[in-house]
This record gives structure tokens, C-alpha cells and sequence, in this order.
């Protein structure tokens, strides 16, 4: 080193080294728990899905009697009507209930406690408190949310609920976000009169009230199903076709309109014909599975079928902005595809909006689920979930007796399950937009 030239690392003449300044430690920020809230609501939903899908193949199950023979009916239609309308465990039986309570009990095991007690059965039952009461309500029947009106336990029947209706709006949701994601991009990529075309069909879907068309959807598709089955249609057509034919034997001649007519005028006629039309055409049989699934898969595409507006309309936008950045025109540019481009180069940068707006839409498509459940279109009983379960509580309250326990764990239990939703949607909304990032 030069004379004169003083060395920077050196202290004095001691020649002590300086100890550069340290930058903070950074700490790396996880984009995914940034949100307080989401992280609870993800806690309530693995929570809710354990309990409910998780004992879905129990709920489901064929029921045992006490000595452990199976007795053919599913666990979560299992009860006997005595022990109907019973309060939760934890609830304070009134008198009216201490009296339902009794006479579900077992007359063999209350007669031992009797006898063992010096009392009779009658005087064991007459006590409404005290000792006489304490003896006889280990024998009661014992359900931790009550029971409904058929005496099926309704803990039971809320997890097997949960579990259906969970699947339906999880089914509904993705079958939403396909159609949609495949839409908006379609219009997008294509662009010009296409897109222009395909967006004024949504505009023109968004007019139409959401809700209606989900019923109508529900009730035309359950309408075809009957007509299926029972063949009414083929029936009426052959009992008019018979109508002309009579009147042709005679010389008269008459149109399929009059023949309806004089059906309606003729009840007798219209009977005996319909009793050959019924051995021509009988009813095609359809097991109450197959009703079942039918059902189902007429809900998932009510709500899948017109709920995936929005995801259009966000994914066109994306498209929209991604489709002439550079690493697009890139790829264009070295021969790829447009398959290849829109699966290689786009498709990955939707993924982040495509599952922030999936979390949002299977809340929805939840709720719609439970409300033409409600109504009596989407999943019938004895097959529960949330939103039946929900109805029937709501024909249990009244003025003169209120069991409440039958419509407000139903509504409890999808009051959380939809809030948590929208936390864990917010959450990732949160996540994956760098503008509302913290």
C-alpha cells in the first residue's frame, strides 16, 4: 500500500479491523398466512370436512340393533318415532319432556329399578323430580343434539347433511369454475365478433334472475325424470291415437284436440283407456338409488350450469392482459400452437385468480344447494342435508311448542361452514394479489 494512503479497515496504529454494518435480517414473508382470518376459517373448514366427510361411510351405513344384527335401514334414517322430539342431553328436560322421555324407556329395565327400589313402575313414573327422577334417567334415551320427529338422532343426520351437502357444493363449484375458466378464455383468446358474441350472451344471462333460473333448471329436470318413469306422455298420445281411431271406424272424423276434449268430458272412457295404456306402457322401474344420484346430478348441474358468469368475465380479463405480453408473442413467434401457448404460457398464470375465485363459489354454490333443499327441488329425504334438515326445523317451530334444537344446529353448522369459506377466499385473494398484500 502507498504511503500516506490510510487503510480504510485499519484503526490508528493498532491496526484493529472495523466491522462493517449489518443489514437487518429480513424475514420472508409466506403470502399464504398472511391473512389472520384465513387461517382460522382454514382450521374450521379441515375441522368440518373431517367430521362430516370423514364419517360419511358411517352416517351411511346400514344401522345394528343392540345385539348387533344389521336391520336394513341406513344409520342416518334409523330412530323409533317413541323416542321423537327429544331436547339435546345438555338441555334441562321440562315436564313434557320428562314424560316422552319415560315412555321410551324400556319396561323391563324400568320394573328391575322399580323392584330394586321397593316402588312400582307407576310410582316410579310419577316422580317429575327428587330421587324417583334420578332413578329413572340413566334409562332414558340419550341424543347430544336431540332428536327429530321420527326419533332419528340428528347429530347423525347433520354429519351425513354436512357430508352431502359439502360434496354437492364442492362438485357444483368446480363444474361452475370449468365452464367458466373455458369460456372467458375461449372469448379472450379468440377475441373479435367471438368475443364480443360470447360476452353479450353473458350480459344477457346476467339479466336473468339467478335464482329463477336455478329452479327452473331444477324443477324442468326432475319434470323429465317423472315423465320418463311414469310415461305419461306416451300414454296420452295413444289414448288420443285411440279416441281418432274410434271415430274413424264410425266415418267421423276428428283432430287429436277434440279426441283431448272428449276425454276430458268422458271420465269413464279416459279410465278404461288409461288401464290399457297402462299394461301397453308400464312404468319403467328406477330404484330409489338411482332417483337418488338423478337428483344429484340434476342439482350439480342447476348450480354449475348457470353460476359460472363471474369466473367468465375474470378469466376473459386475464387472458385479455397475458395474451399480448411478450413471452406470449415469444412463443407465438417460435411456431408453438395455439394449444400449446394457451396450455405451456397462459394456463399458469390463471391459476392464482381460477383458485382464489373457486373458494368463493363453493360458498355459493353451498347455499344454493341448502336453499332448493329448502324449497323441496334439490336432495329429498329421508336423504338429509343442511338445508331439508333446515326446513324440517322450521315446520318444529310454533306457538304453542318450539323444538328448536331441529333448525338451529342445521343453521349453525352452514352459518360457519360458509363463513370460514369466505375467510379462506379472502385469505387467498389476499395471497395471490400482490396489491393487497400487507
Amino acid at each position: 500500500m502507498p504511503s500516506g494512503t490510510a487503510n480504510p479497515k485499519m484503526r490508528g496504529d493498532d491496526h484493529e479491523p472495523v466491522l462493517a454494518m449489518s443489514a437487518p435480517t429480513r424475514h420472508r414473508d409466506n403470502p399464504l398466512t398472511r391473512s389472520v382470518t384465513g387461517m382460522i376459517g382454514f382450521a374450521v373448514l379441515v375441522l368440518m370436512f373431517l367430521a362430516c366427510l370423514g364419517t360419511l361411510p358411517w352416517t351411511l351405513g346400514t344401522a345394528v340393533d343392540a345385539s348387533g344384527q344389521s336391520i336394513g335401514v341406513p344409520r342416518y334414517d334409523a330412530g323409533t318415532p317413541i323416542e321423537g322430539r327429544l331436547p339435546p342431553v345438555w338441555v334441562p328436560f321440562d315436564a313434557h319432556d320428562i314424560e316422552r322421555a319415560n315412555q321410551a324407556v324400556d319396561r323391563e329395565e324400568l320394573a328391575q329399578v322399580a323392584e330394586a327400589n321397593g316402588l312400582t313402575v307407576d310410582e316410579l313414573l310419577e316422580g317429575e323430580s327428587g330421587e324417583r327422577l334420578e332413578l329413572i334417567k340413566p334409562l332414558w334415551p340419550t341424543y347430544v343434539l336431540g332428536s327429530d320427529l321420527l326419533g332419528r338422532s340428528l347429530a347423525i343426520r347433520l354429519l351425513a347433511g354436512g357430508g352431502i351437502s359439502l360434496c354437492i357444493g364442492i362438485a357444483a363449484a368446480l363444474l361452475s369454475v370449468t365452464i367458466g375458466t373455458i369460456y372467458g378464455a375461449l372469448a379472450a383468446y379468440i377475441g373479435g365478433k367471438v368475443d364480443s358474441l360470447m360476452m353479450r350472451i353473458v350480459d344477457v344471462l346476467y339479466g336473468l334472475p339467478y335464482i329463477l333460473l336455478v329452479v327452473l333448471l331444477a324443477v324442468a329436470s326432475n319434470a323429465m325424470v317423472d315423465e320418463w318413469v311414469t310415461r305419461a306422455k306416451a300414454k296420452e298420445d295413444w289414448m288420443r291415437s285411440q279416441v281418432v281411431e274410434r271415430h274413424a271406424l264410425r266415418g267421423e272424423t276428428i283432430t287429436r284436440s277434440d279426441a283431448t276434449e272428449e276425454l276430458a268430458r268422458d271420465p269413464q272412457l279416459r279410465e278404461d283407456l288409461l288401464g290399457e295404456a297402462s299394461v301397453r306402457y308400464p312404468a319403467r322401474d328406477l330404484s330409489v338409488g338411482k332417483r337418488t344420484a338423478l337428483d344429484v346430478v340434476t342439482l350439480l348441474i342447476a348450480i354449475g350450469g348457470v353460476s359460472w358468469l363471474t369466473m367468465a368475465r375474470v378469466i376473459r380479463g386475464q387472458v385479455l392482459s397475458l395474451k399480448n405480453q411478450q413471452f406470449v408473442e415469444a412463443a407465438r413467434a417460435v411456431g408453438s400452437s395455439p394449444v400449446r401457448v394457451f396450455v405451456r404460457h397462459l394456463l399458469p398464470n390463471l391459476i392464482g385468480p381460477i383458485v382464489v375465485y373457486a373458494t368463493l363459489t363453493v360458498p355459493q354454490a353451498i347455499l344454493q344447494e341448502s336453499f332448493l333443499s329448502f324449497l323441496g327441488i334439490g336432495v329429498k329425504p329421508p336423504l338429509p342435508s343442511w338445508g331439508n334438515l333446515a326446513a324440517e326445523g322450521l315446520g318444529e317451530l310454533n306457538t304453542y311448542r318450539s323444538h328448536w334444537w331441529l333448525l338451529f344446529f342445521p343453521c349453525l353448522l352452514l352459518g360457519i361452514t360458509l363463513l370460514s369459506m369466505n375467510f379462506v377466499g379472502e385469505g387467498l385473494r389476499e395471497a395471490f394479489d400482490p396489491k393487497r398484500s400487507r
